[in-house]
């Protein structure tokens, strides 16, 4: 029997890109699955790809084999009544994967405190309720929450505005619940990933990325880094929960790059500068 069977997951921002592939692997591997996203729609449609993916004989809830159920990650409220629908359902939770975010792509020096406090409350204080809510759950069935950051949680890069400096935050608060969360039995796991492959790459954020160098549009900036294949992803994500390991960076080269950063900021900046496309 694998790690995950008759396991329950929840993924938050379940409804596309990576919360999408984590549900479905999690359903592939065995696990009852329930997903949340703001929209009514895409989640139905979510829900479907991933009963059809599921290979869990019994799992209650909707779908035919997928629970889900709409919620605004940034209302703590709605993020508590989530998961304890969850636990209703399911009767207990291991594992929560919050994919809740997003981007941005413009010049830090001309984005408005407007924009910060947007981004902070969709990248960072999403977490900071999810967690929450989840807690109890996660500390009865010493369960997993994992928190999707970015490359940018450890390095910030050209063009993304607001987006490095909520997702460093990320990383802060991840490392201080993993601190404080062990003596419980819970185990936090901070992704961090490069760009993600995904169909409308170049073109999600070109109106932003207007005004900028043409590679602002691309992803993570323009970054010279190969697309991550989300389902790859997904895989090791799971795999780090199974090994309950503290972070994923994925490239792990980039390791190498935050550590010289560390050491010697001025060399890590002259690497990043390297490392943006020029067209």
């Amino acid at each position: 029997m694998g790690h995950w069977q008759g396991k329950v997951v929840l993924v938050t921002g379940g409804s596309r890109g990576l919360g999408l592939a984590v549900a479905c692997e999690a359903a592939r591997q065995g696990a009852h699955v329930a997903i949340s996203a703001r929209d009514p729609q895409p989640l139905a449609q979510a829900a479907q790809h991933v009963a059809a993916a599921s290979t869990s004989p019994q799992s209650p809830g909707n779908a035919g084999g997928c629970w889900s159920r709409p919620a605004d990650a940034t209302d703590a409220s709605q993020m508590q009544a989530l998961v304890a629908a969850v636990r209703e359902a399911f009767g207990r939770l291991d594992a929560v994967v919050h994919c809740v975010g997003r981007s941005a792509r413009a010049a830090a020096k001309d984005t408005p405190p407007q924009a910060f406090r947007e981004l902070w409350e969709i990248n960072f204080l999403t977490a900071v309720h999810c967690a929450a809510a989840a807690r109890p759950a996660l500390e009865a069935w010493r369960g997993s929450l994992v928190l999707i950051g970015s490359l940018a949680s450890k390095m910030a890069g050209w063009h993304l505005g607001a987006y490095p400096a909520s997702k460093f935050a990320l990383a802060a608060y991840a490392q201080q619940l993993r601190l404080e969360l062990a003596p419980q039995g819970v185990h936090v796991l901070l992704v961090c990933p490069g760009p993600i492959r995904r169909e409308d790459a170049g073109q999600r954020y070109a109106a932003q990325a207007a005004g900028l160098p043409p590679a602002a549009a691309q992803p993570g900036g323009g970054v010279r880094l190969r697309g991550i294949d989300p389902v790859h992803l997904a895989r090791r994500i799971l795999t780090a929960c199974q090994r309950r390991q503290p972070e994923l960076v994925v490239p792990a080269s980039a390791r190498l790059l935050f550590a010289l950063a560390q050491l010697s900021p001025r060399l890590g900046d002259w690497i990043m500068t390297r490392m943006i496309r020029s067209s």
